[in-house]
């Protein structure tokens, strides 16, 4: 190179170094695409001919008082091996990998099994032709709206969407259209809705380019294969979790292009803006002959799509509806594929761990570590600015139930989808199909003669039958999603909110969905059921059934042993026999376990017997578990479980029994009300408002949940309902204020602070105990009106000079902060179950293991309570705020501030509850 090419080289290199920075940083803070970082050091080299690569940072280690043993590598336990070879994993991440590419994905639905009418055989044929037709249409319409925006003086409000239109092969955003008119449902769908999922659908599709062109993917394939080895069983074991795993194999293969680039996310407007133009260019080309199915009416062609609006509250929704021609084919056609974006199936191998904010889960598809609320940007930039090494028990966490490998129970499938298939049956939560729905009233002469109640009953049976329709779709994707990986093992990468709560990413078909969904997923994994493995299988019947929530777990057991032949029978003739099974609170899930009872029994050593099942254990109204640790409550902690007892105790009956005790004394006293509800105060009545207690709920809500309750006894005079309610919910509250005073203490003491945080125009922020940093999105909503051609659509913007919202903030902190911790007890866990070699993972406050290992999760879920509880929770809490929020060097010191340092300071004292009585408490679960 002449010496010349040399010089601006040079300038850069002492201008950084004036500046104060080191060579070495661009290589250890910045991110690079393609061959970036190859090309700045060739650079370099050009005038520093001896310049060698920093080496990568030594791994930082998680400094949480909570996990000083789990990351301490003398406590390293290998964790289970994948029953997979390295070879198997690496097949399975090229299937994966080809499924993401393709971007959707088309599987049989269940209802293939259904004979085809030649009725179905002719609809069929017909849309194909229509398709066909469809598709030349709308790619014809596409590329002269492209033209029409960039011809000459044309500019347009869609012309700053020409770019986006030119990221994809026009074939691209055709395929996009077509899809959202095929599963367009006969009631309709909202604009925005429709609009959104375009545009979004467009965004998917360009950050797939866009890893593909920076070279990404190849890395990615490259560090995979040999991450695999980590999980495999013919591997070497290595001490390292997941995400050191992964980070090491990134350090060593040094060149290529940064994993975690940021991804450039679009604005809420643009992509409403894009899915609105699409969605024209879709009512606008998308026509069908008058006549198709009625030859005697004219030819002229109409719309396919048409535009109405709705009244939602005081709301005019704009709604996009199918002509009743075209949801009149597709019905007759009775299709039976199904299309799901890559990203909402189960993965095909181990999701790639979660290594920062925006890196993990799957291999291309983009996936947020937190879920947002709308567009808000706050968390993104939360999780941005926090050391990555604060983030890494959360990410770990996440790897750990992300690397569960579950399959499919299919006896109780195949059961499942015979009943699906039938009529479905509404008792088994087996949505039926639209056939069954109610037939509408038939009136002579025209409608605006009908009189107001047929117009009801009309209203009435549009309503169900829109119901039955969206249950009936989100029960049949559910099963063929099932149905589809019916021989495979496959996993759930996990996610959060911004609460710290975990979710599986695919969103129809995983482990927190209804009673069908959890009864037909097994462990890929199986275990022995050791010598109280059986035992155990049996308790978690019974406490599907719901029957002995009362009892002792021995009672339970020998309950179980008690019923054995109705059991047996439910698992050899589940319909056709005595079904004892579908009188339970969770029928499928009880027949599911049914059967491995009666397999494992029968089998010639039980103790040796391997079960793939799943047990779960049960928080015991954990809100208040958290409240009463929080405050050392003594009578709270015995009343949820959190002491030694003989028996477990019911702390929806000890309210109801409370409330019982205050009725007495005001009928005495005279109070009408208090007479009427004589014999009608019951555990049901009172339940669901104790358990929303302490996620917040008011008292209005609690009012509208007593009255749906009282509603359901039909002796309980209705004129009375609204007074009743209305007095229970106050007497609700009052005995909880009696029975948890600490309880109350601690939810005024963080709705007080947090209504003079809001009050002073900031948002409510905290850090968990695990260091995840949380931030409330509640703001007052400013929205920009977008007039498009059909519709103004507003759009909620979201930036950091919006003004919180008070009420909002306020009510909500109580119950987020409750979930945050109850969030990071189950991390704990699910971290402490992997140094244990467990397979573990979560809905939430209900704990799943293998039947071999429920003592061992009972005793680290124990462990984990206690020492998060011996934290000074509160205590931080308090001066993380009063550091935040009043540490401004301002003098003379604002009235709020003073008010909110005094409120901050004023920490709840705590009662003489010992923590330590938690670990000898049986019913920590219910």
């Amino acid at each position: 190179r002449s010496s010349l090419s040399c010089l601006p080289l040079l300038r850069y290199l002492q201008q950084l170094n004036s500046s104060g920075f080191h060579v070495d940083e661009i290589f250890q803070k910045c991110l690079f695409e393609e061959d970036e970082k190859e090309m700045v050091l060739q650079a370099i080299r050009t005038v520093q001919p001896n310049y060698q690569l920093p080496p990568p940072p030594s791994p930082e280690i998680s400094k949480s008082s909570l996990l000083q043993d789990f990351y301490s590598r003398e406590t390293m336990v290998p964790y289970p091996k994948l029953d997979f070879s390295v070879k198997e994993l690496q097949e399975r991440f090229q299937q994966q990998l080809e499924m993401e590419l393709k971007n959707t994905i088309t599987i049989e639905s269940v209802e293939a099994a259904k004979p085809l009418t030649p009725q179905a055989i002719k609809a069929r044929e017909l849309l194909g032709t229509l398709r066909s037709q469809w598709h030349d249409a709308v790619l014809q319409a596409l590329q002269n709206s492209k033209r029409s925006m960039v011809g000459p003086k044309r500019l347009s409000k869609y012309s700053l969407l020409y770019p986006y239109l030119c990221l994809l092969p026009d074939e691209e955003y055709v395929d996009i259209m077509l899809q959202i008119l095929n599963d367009l449902s006969p009631q309709g769908e909202s604009l925005a809705v429709l609009a959104r999922e375009l545009g979004s659908k467009v965004y998917d599709r360009y950050i797939i380019q866009r890893k593909l062109r920076s070279c990404q993917l190849e890395k990615v394939q490259k560090i995979y294969e040999n991450y695999i080895e980590l999980l495999a069983k013919d591997s070497q074991p290595k001490q390292y979790l997941p995400r050191e795993y992964w980070e090491k194999l990134v350090a060593e293969a040094g060149f290529g292009p940064s994993l975690n680039l940021k991804s450039c996310s679009w604005p809420c407007v643009l992509l409403m803006r894009l899915g609105m133009h699409m969605l024209e260019l879709l009512v606008k080309a998308v026509k069908v002959p008058r006549n198709i199915l009625n030859h005697r009416l004219e030819s002229k062609p109409i719309p396919v799509l048409y535009h109405v609006y709705s009244f939602y509250s005081n709301w005019q929704v704009g709604l996009i509806k199918p002509h009743p021609i075209y949801s009149q084919i597709l019905s007759n056609a009775a299709e039976t594929t199904l299309t799901f974006n890559s990203s909402a199936m189960p993965m095909l191998c181990p999701p790639v761990p979660w290594t920062s904010p925006s890196f993990g889960a799957f291999v291309l598809s983009d996936t947020k570590l937190m879920r947002f609320l709308d567009e808000s940007t706050h968390h993104q930039l939360v999780l941005e600015q926090c050391p990555l090494v604060n983030l890494h028990p959360v990410l770990d966490a996440l790897n750990q139930l992300g690397n569960c490998a579950w399959k499919i129970n299919q006896p109780v499938l195949d059961i499942i989808i015979s009943i699906f298939n039938d009529k479905g049956d509404e008792k088994l939560d087996i949505p039926p199909p639209l056939s069954e729905a109610p037939k509408p009233p038939t009136a002579s002469g025209n409608s605006s003669a009908w009189s107001k109640s047929l117009k009801h009953e009309l209203f009435l049976c549009k309503k169900k039958t829109a119901e039955m329709h969206s249950l009936r779709m989100d029960a049949l994707y559910k099963l063929s999603i099932a149905n589809y990986v019916r021989d495979k093992v496959f996993w759930f990468p996990h996610n959060m909110d911004f609460r710290g709560r975990t979710y599986p990413c695919p969103p129809y078909f995983n482990h927190l969905g209804n009673d069908v969904t959890r009864a037909i997923l097994l462990f890929a994994e199986g275990r022995p059921l050791g010598p109280r493995g059986l035992d155990w299988l049996k308790i978690h019947l019974i406490n599907l059934t719901g029957l002995k929530k009362k009892n002792a777990l021995q009672e339970r057991l020998e309950y179980a042993n008690e019923i054995m032949e109705d059991i047996l029978d439910s698992a050899d003739h589940p319909l056709t026999g005595r079904k004892w099974w579908m009188d339970t609170d969770e029928p499928w899930q009880a027949l599911a376990c049914c059967m491995e009872i009666a397999k494992a029994s029968r089998s010639p050593d039980p103790a040796a017997y391997i079960s793939h099942f799943p047990v779960h254990q049960d928080g015991s109204c954990n809100g208040l578990q958290h409240y009463a640790a929080l405050g050392r409550d003594l009578s709270g902690a015995a009343s949820v479980n959190l002491v030694p007892c003989g028996l477990p105790q019911d702390v929806y009956s000890a309210v109801a029994q409370q409330v019982e005790e205050f009725r007495k004394k005001d009928a005495e006293r005279g109070l009408k009300i208090a007479r009427v509800l004589q014999g009608f105060i019951s555990r049901k009545v009172v339940k669901q408002t104790v358990m929303t207690v302490v996620y917040g709920v008011t008292r209005y809500g609690g009012r509208l949940q007593i009255e749906k309750r009282l509603k359901e006894i039909h002796e309980f005079p209705e004129e009375y309902l609204w007074e009743a309610s209305h007095y229970l919910v106050k007497q609700v509250f009052n005995s909880i204020k009696e029975m948890f005073s600490a309880t109350r203490d601690i939810q005024n003491w963080l709705t007080e602070s947090a209504k003079l945080i809001a009050q002073s125009g900031r948002t409510v922020e905290w850090v968990t105990p695990l260091g995840l940093p949380i931030i409330q999105p509640y703001y007052r909503s400013k929205s920009t009106v977008l007039n498009c051609g059909m519709q103004r659509l507003s759009v909620r913007n979201s930036n950091s000079s919006q003004k919180p919202d008070t009420v909002k903030q306020k009510n909500a902190f109580p119950p987020n902060f409750i979930h945050s911790l109850d969030s990071t007890h189950m991390m704990l866990t699910a971290l402490h179950c992997l140094r244990k070699g467990l397979t573990f993972v979560s809905v939430h406050d209900c704990y799943w293991t293998h039947a071999l290992t429920v003592d061992v999760m009972n005793q680290v879920c124990r462990q984990q309570f206690v020492a998060l509880h011996s934290e000074k929770i509160l205590q931080d809490l308090s001066e993380f705020m009063l550091e935040k929020y009043c540490s401004s060097s301002t003098e003379p010191i604002a009235h709020w501030q003073k008010r909110l340092m005094e409120q901050l300071s004023n920490v709840p004292r705590t009662g003489e509850f010992n923590l330590k009585q938690v670990m000898d408490s049986t019913y920590f679960f219910s």
